[in-house]
């Protein structure tokens, strides 16, 4: 990973915008993008996928560097429509679109959909068709077999996404063009954040061949296949995105065989990354508030928490965070040690400021030789970081964000939770809030 800032920035951001705050390097995300374009067969597309991250200077810098947007939401839309990207150039996914957002989708001139099942491709459909326009739909499929190591398992067993590939073929009908879409390929996504690229190959070889299985049984067309991703990086801990340069040769030759069709432009093929093109691109900074004993154990209490990092794991909904810190400025209380007295090893617990015994960033980490009011970065959390997080929980402020650019700060702003007024409480409520806003104001 290249370091987003300096230790001297960060104390210069942190001066600033006071602390936490994520910080982002753009450099950092175009490179990697260049890279993982360069290990996939050529010619494809690689999306991004912003539930990754959906800062719009992110996906602006990753538009630049060749990549086309993938998004599952109306807010992830809009990011995706400010950070450049045109209608053509986004693809919509999910298991759960509504009418309204594929109505803004559509008229955003975004044509592309990833329906999950004959009631999705139907409700897509309808929507297009009111207004003119025809769907090129990519029917998600839930493969029959499964390949690899990950710790996310997408398909090969029940699933909310996609449609068993046994139930297309016993009935393809369901999936014929009408009036307002048809499906033109196909999409698959079997895993996420592959252990390692073995893995990571045999699940996109699987896929290539599934894609051809399934045409040759019942017909499904080949014109777009998206092979997703599962592309790793290291999250919230020391170390480098993995090398994918091997990736290409035998990618290729799988495609030469069972989807010859590629290389000519007949079938174009893409897939998706999100966490690793952006993971490596950023750091989140942070305060030593106290340092404190309880019985054994060393707790270093930081101004960040699962507010700002990995609030999914902290309610226990994904793996638990084991976040590693590097110091970056050493604290400036005098006559106060690092360590508690009788502190029994150099091990910690790094625990945020919530008010919840799942507020906890590692339980058995290095102990941080900075002292109270130091500061210290969490590495490779530019995916899903802040907006993976319980921002709201609390009601705590939410991290800044600090954009970097050929070291030079771009942007700096930070998200707001508000609650915003909907139309007024018609009939007898009415008199009732009245009072209640008379009392409130004696």
């Amino acid at each position: 990973m290249t370091s987003p800032a300096t230790t001297t920035n960060i104390a210069d951001l942190v001066e600033t915008y006071g602390s936490p705050l994520y910080v982002y390097d753009l450099d950092e995300a175009e490179a990697a993008a260049h890279s993982l374009r360069g290990a996939l067969p050529q010619p494809s597309t690689l999306y991004y996928s912003l539930k990754a991250n959906p800062h719009p200077l992110l996906a602006r810098a990753l538009r630049r560097a060749g990549c086309h947007a993938e998004v599952s939401s109306q807010g992830e839309l809009a990011a995706a429509l400010e950070a450049g990207f045109a209608g053509d150039e986004i693809l919509y996914t999910g298991p759960g679109k509504t009418r309204l957002e594929i109505a803004d989708a559509v008229c955003a001139g975004v044509l592309r959909f990833s329906v999950e099942s004959a009631g999705d491709y139907r409700r897509v459909a309808a929507v297009a068709a009111e207004r003119g326009v025809t769907a090129q739909c990519l029917l998600r499929l839930n493969a029959s077999e499964s390949h690899g190591s990950s710790g996310l398992r997408m398909t090969g067993t029940s699933s909310q996404f996609g449609t068993d590939s046994a139930a297309v073929i016993a009935d393809p009908e369901q999936f014929a063009p009408r009036p307002g879409a048809r499906v033109t390929g196909m999409h698959f996504f079997a895993l996420s954040n592959a252990r390692d690229p073995e893995s990571l190959l045999a699940s996109l070889v699987s896929s290539i061949a599934e894609a051809a299985r399934v045409h040759q049984a019942c017909g499904v067309p080949l014109a777009y296949v998206d092979l997703g991703g599962g592309f790793a990086a290291p999250y919230a801990t020391e170390g480098a995105r993995p090398d994918y340069g091997a990736l290409r040769e035998p990618l290729e030759a799988a495609l030469d065989e069972h989807l010859p069709d590629w290389r000519n432009g007949t079938t174009t093929i893409a897939f998706e990354s999100g966490r690793h093109l952006v993971g490596g691109c950023g750091q989140l900074v942070c305060t030593v508030s106290d340092i404190k004993q309880s019985r054994e154990r060393t707790y270093v209490v930081l101004d960040t928490g699962i507010h700002h990092l990995g609030g999914l794991a902290g309610l226990g909904r994904l793996l638990p965070m084991r976040a590693s810190t590097v110091p970056a400025r050493t604290g400036d209380v005098p006559g106060e040690p690092d360590v508690p007295h009788g502190a029994a090893d150099d091990r910690a617990v790094l625990v945020g400021p919530l008010c919840t015994p799942a507020d906890v960033l590692a339980r058995d980490a290095s102990l941080p030789r900075v002292g109270r009011d130091g500061l210290l970065t969490v590495p490779n959390v530019g995916a899903y970081g802040l907006t993976a997080s319980l921002i709201g929980f609390l009601s705590r402020p939410v991290a800044a964000e600090i954009v970097l650019a050929a070291g030079a700060t771009l942007d700096a702003s930070r998200i707001e939770l508000r609650r915003t007024a909907l139309a007024p409480v018609t009939g007898p409520r009415d008199n009732e809030l009245a009072d209640c806003q008379q009392e409130f104001t004696k």
